[in-house]
């Protein structure tokens, strides 16, 4: 299965799309609104004990790179690495995570998606801003 971080499971609520794929804890907590969104069909994934665990290795060795990461970014990308699941994301700094992992012998799998951001200027014409 794959994980959605929160900021992809709200774009997808507010854009009116379906969500199959599973979202953790840290969504359930940063957007409670999201289990009254009948298009949600995935599980809500609580961290366990080995989780915590990752996220602190983690944080050890990113702290060796002088790149230490949010906590909740950690434990996010544990619960992925852990149950060997695609983390689907718009934030670069995941990779910082990944390259941790790889240096202690397991795998992140993620994907990082752009963002694109439609105004509309004083002409009336759409702008479009690209996120990386």
């Amino acid at each position: 299965m794959t994980i959605l971080d929160t900021s992809v499971a709200i774009d997808r609520i507010r854009s009116r799309k379906p969500i199959d794929e599973d979202i953790k804890a840290v969504t359930f907590i940063e957007y409670p609104r999201i289990v009254y969104y009948n298009h949600f069909y995935g599980k809500v994934i609580f961290p366990v004990r080995i989780d915590f665990k990752m996220a602190h290795t983690l944080q050890l060795v990113l702290l060796k790179m002088g790149a230490p990461q949010a906590f909740a970014d950690l434990l996010v990308a544990s619960i992925a690495v852990n149950r060997k699941e695609k983390l689907i994301t718009y934030y670069n700094d995941f990779l910082l995570i990944k390259r941790a992992a790889k240096e202690i012998g397991h795998i992140l799998n993620l994907e990082i998606l752009s963002r694109i951001l439609v105004l509309k200027a004083y002409s009336g014409f759409p702008v479009f801003l690209l996120f990386f």
